[in-house]
């Protein structure tokens, strides 16, 4: 018996209506659905071909930001731009929470596509592991980098994963960021023992999956943070604190970070001021430690050349700067595995002096850095040393 019995007449007319509307709706979606089967898959963008990496100068590396870019013609290009500058190797982040977004389940589309796309264009990753899967936090005031002690062996589980799929096309994993710094804990107190139970947790789960994986330890950030204070600590008293509650045996290469400031690639180091040399400090304290064999990965570096930053130099300043710190590592550091210019690009610009230490706007133009740097990784000095500024004119 039809619903409208018994209705006023104005009232039928507005169900009438209202019947209407809900079958158009109705036929609205399902026209949508029909037109969704009609479109063309969208178009592969991968090389068919593998190209091969042009340089002469192996250690140039540029530190890359792709997880969070929504085109996959965005990776594409930047990859390709990485290759055609000369770089034999990038550095990248794989977010666990993008892997892992329910406990247990992986699903690995996105790292899979940069992957793919890094081997097309013959370059090398380092991978770097860390964010926190929300499902791993009950408490939503955490942030993503809040890693609770409970969580290590499901943070090794992924190492393992991960290194187990990409067995091959990356070698070389990073174990989390600058844990160094309180930011990087989720705002917790910098403690290297903790630091070092994780890093026993994810070396022996690693090994076990890719027995051919190379663990990076640290990407230590540079600071002078003195002990008690609330944004980190000391680099190189975090280093000694690492050895201290037995690194050692759990990482097989270091990963550090070092920044030029105002200073020039050459200046003298000091366990009270950051420069690019600091390293070497660094590299003291593995020699102390019997870690004389094992290389430093240099994963991040830079100098800033943003108009507006107290710690920027002159775009000709940072050019010259950056050459002359490849210079100086093939001179001096043999144990220097990579130098990685933080960063190639970001996927929007920041509007603010971060801007500063890419090669390539968001827009990708090519900054004079970045003809620069290839120029030097490519052979073709010729176009360089002529306007490159020497050390005595730094002053």
């Amino acid at each position: 018996m039809s619903d409208d019995l018994g209705a006023s007449p104005p009232e039928r007319s507005k169900r009438k209506r209202t019947r209407k509307s809900l079958a158009l709706i109705a036929s609205l979606f399902l026209f949508a659905a029909l037109l969704s089967r009609l479109r063309p898959p969208p178009p592969n963008l991968l090389p068919d071909k593998r190209h091969t990496v042009e340089t002469v100068k192996r250690r140039v590396c540029v530190h890359t930001l792709l997880e969070n870019e929504v085109e996959e013609a965005t990776i594409l290009r930047s990859l390709e731009l990485a290759r055609e500058l000369g770089a034999a190797t990038i550095v990248q982040f794989f977010p666990w929470a993008y892997a892992e977004t329910r406990a247990g389940e992986f699903s690995w589309r996105l790292f899979d596509r940069i992957v793919q796309h890094a081997d097309r264009q013959g370059l090398r990753i380092i991978a770097r592991l860390g964010l926190v899967p929300a499902w791993l936090n009950d408490d939503k005031t955490k942030t993503l980098n809040y890693l609770p002690e409970r969580g290590f062996p499901m943070f090794a589980r992924y190492a393992a994963a991960f290194a187990e799929r990409y067995a091959g096309a990356i070698d070389e994993l990073i174990i989390w960021n600058e844990p160094n710094l309180s930011f990087e804990w989720g705002f917790q107190p910098v403690d290297a023992a903790r630091y070092v139970r994780l890093l026993q947790a994810a070396y022996p789960a690693i090994k076990a999956a890719n027995p051919a994986a190379v663990v990076l330890a640290g990407a230590l950030a540079p600071t002078l943070e003195p002990r008690g204070s609330s944004a980190g600590l000391n680099d190189l008293d975090f280093l000694r604190d690492m050895y201290a509650t037995g690194a050692g045996d759990y990482f097989d290469s270091l990963a550090v970070h070092t920044y030029g400031l105002l200073e020039a690639p050459e200046a003298e180091p000091a366990g009270d001021g950051l420069n690019f040399r600091r390293v070497e400090l660094l590299r003291e304290i593995m020699l102390e430690n019997g870690d004389g064999h094992k290389s430093i990965s240099i994963t991040e570096a830079g100098w800033n050349d943003h108009p507006r930053w107290l710690y920027a130099v002159r775009p000709s300043q940072r050019s010259a700067y950056t050459i002359r710190a490849y210079d100086y590592i093939e001179a001096h550091w043999d144990w220097a595995r990579h130098l990685c210019i933080w960063a190639l690009r970001y996927p929007a610009d920041l509007k603010s002096y971060p801007d500063g230490y890419t090669l390539i706007n968001a827009d990708f133009l090519l900054k004079p850095i970045y003809f620069a740097l290839q120029d030097y990784a490519r052979g073709w000095e010729r176009s360089i040393r002529p306007w490159l500024p020497p050390p005595e004119a730094d002053s």
